[in-house]
């Protein structure tokens, strides 16, 4: 019981974060047209279907994690916003968070892809159902997705200015 607390523990404050973040994408500052313009800034063609891609993929995500719902996709969705998020604006500015670096983002997908591969635990739904996916296949499934996601977002979307 103790694991299964720990993991609605990770799980939660990881889906939550998720959530807020992709509230904070839709709602705060420059709404989901600054957004738009910071993704485009990045290099993403399409900043506002962007913005509205990694909206719904952050609170989609952070529910499914809360609920312990198909846990190694939505630890797949994190990985894969948290990768793009890393290459595109974070990688550049080196490894600390306080200089804007990758730090955080790296913190946040690794758990992600620790969660994969621990499973939801018994306080979940993928637990109670019986369709919790653990270990190398809950990890090779979150990661193999988020890396395929990933590549195929920056190869249909990404133009980077050239200097």
């Amino acid at each position: 019981m103790d694991a299964d607390i720990a993991l609605l523990l990770a799980r939660s404050v990881l889906g939550i974060t998720m959530i807020v973040h992709g509230l904070n994408h839709w709602l705060g500052g420059g709404r989901i047209e600054g957004t738009g313009r910071w993704f485009s800034g990045l290099g993403l063609r399409h900043g506002r279907l962007q913005a509205w891609m990694s909206v719904v993929t952050e609170i989609g995500a952070g529910v499914l994690l809360v609920a312990g719902l198909l846990t190694p996709l939505a630890c797949a969705a994190v990985i894969s916003v948290m990768l793009v998020a890393g290459l595109l604006a974070h990688r550049s500015n080196g490894f600390f968070v306080f200089k804007d670096g990758y730090e955080y983002v790296l913190v946040l997908a690794v758990i992600a892809l620790a969660l994969a591969m621990l499973g939801p635990g018994g306080l979940s739904i993928d637990g109670a159902a019986g369709i919790g996916v653990t270990g190398w296949a809950g990890g090779g499934i979150a990661l193999g997705v988020a890396v395929v996601a990933t590549t195929g977002l920056l190869a249909t979307f990404w133009r980077p200015k050239l200097k």
